[in-house]
């Protein structure tokens, strides 16, 4: 029998992705033009790709996965909803850029894939992907596992210590910790929300006032239990870095957007990490 909390977390991605597709202007025509979503930082973090097999968990509706593609990368995204999972195969053909697309819960899609041998060179998540994990044990176990000797896991994500406040940036919330559940009306229309910031094709006004029917399910964690869990799984730290600002996303009111898209606090906010990144690896050794 299909997991309650899963599901209710499917119903809910699949009831937002038509809102966020209707605020990007046209992906395929974007890509091929060799427009990409990719930031700096998560670029900088992979490395060269080029030739490498990438994984691409929690990939949503498969526009940075097919960015990564056309650097060169041969990739395979895996995400639970299946509206998003369908965007991005129809995304692929219509970009010319190949890419899989694998719609599965990401703990049963690391399993199967070990228990096939399959292996990739590179491993990545990024962007309000740690709060869907119900177990960041078991998810370090399966990347590790899944990790060629040598590769690489990337994680770019929203700093939990951004959590404590709410929009009007006031204190307000206690450190994410434990893996705590926390139950939202549903996932919103965050792209809407970020006017543009995650729209690189063209932004469109798209549908307003969006409400999710559906409610979902997430886990709160701190950045010290995501690291340690990464290195109890064998994998070693390479880097991990803290930023005073936001990619594409305007989660508070009043933020300073620049061209590159980054999101800052207003001048009258003390600077605070708003995001981190980190990249692990397996040891070259590790057959």
């Amino acid at each position: 029998m299909p997991d309650p909390v899963i599901e209710q977390n499917r119903r809910s991605w699949n009831a937002v992705v038509p809102a966020h597709v209707s605020h990007r202007a046209d992906e395929a025509a974007f890509l091929r033009q060799g427009g990409s979503t990719l930031f700096p930082e998560e670029v900088a973090l992979l490395g060269d790709v080029h030739g490498c097999r990438l994984l691409h968990l929690l990939c949503n509706t498969g526009v940075d996965s097919l960015s990564l593609a056309a650097r060169g990368a041969i990739v395979t995204g895996v995400d639970l909803s299946d509206a998003a999972i369908a965007h991005a195969r129809a995304l692929s053909i219509a970009s010319g850029i190949p890419a899989t697309f694998v719609q599965a819960d990401v703990y049963e899609y690391l399993a199967a894939a070990a228990a096939a041998h399959t292996r990739f060179e590179r491993i990545y998540a990024g962007y309000g992907v740690m709060c869907w994990l119900r177990d960041l044990t078991a998810f370090a176990n399966g990347v590790a596992a899944l990790l060629t000797p040598g590769g690489r896991f990337v994680l770019l994500e929203f700093h939990p210590a951004s959590n404590m406040f709410n929009a009007d940036w006031q204190l307000a919330y206690d450190y994410p910790q434990g893996g705590q559940t926390l139950t939202l009306p549903g996932v919103g229309d965050y792209v809407g929300a970020a006017n543009g910031g995650l729209s690189p094709s063209g932004f469109l006004p798209g549908v307003c006032n969006f409400v999710n029917p559906e409610p979902c399910i997430l886990y709160r964690w701190g950045v010290g239990e995501v690291v340690t869990a990464l290195v109890q799984a064998g994998l070693r730290l390479h880097v991990l870095q803290e930023y005073c600002y936001v990619n594409g996303e305007q989660p508070f009111t009043r933020m300073v957007a620049t061209p590159e898209r980054r999101m800052y606090p207003p001048a009258d906010v003390p600077a605070i990490p708003l995001m981190y990144g980190l990249a692990v690896e397996k040891d070259a050794n590790d057959g």
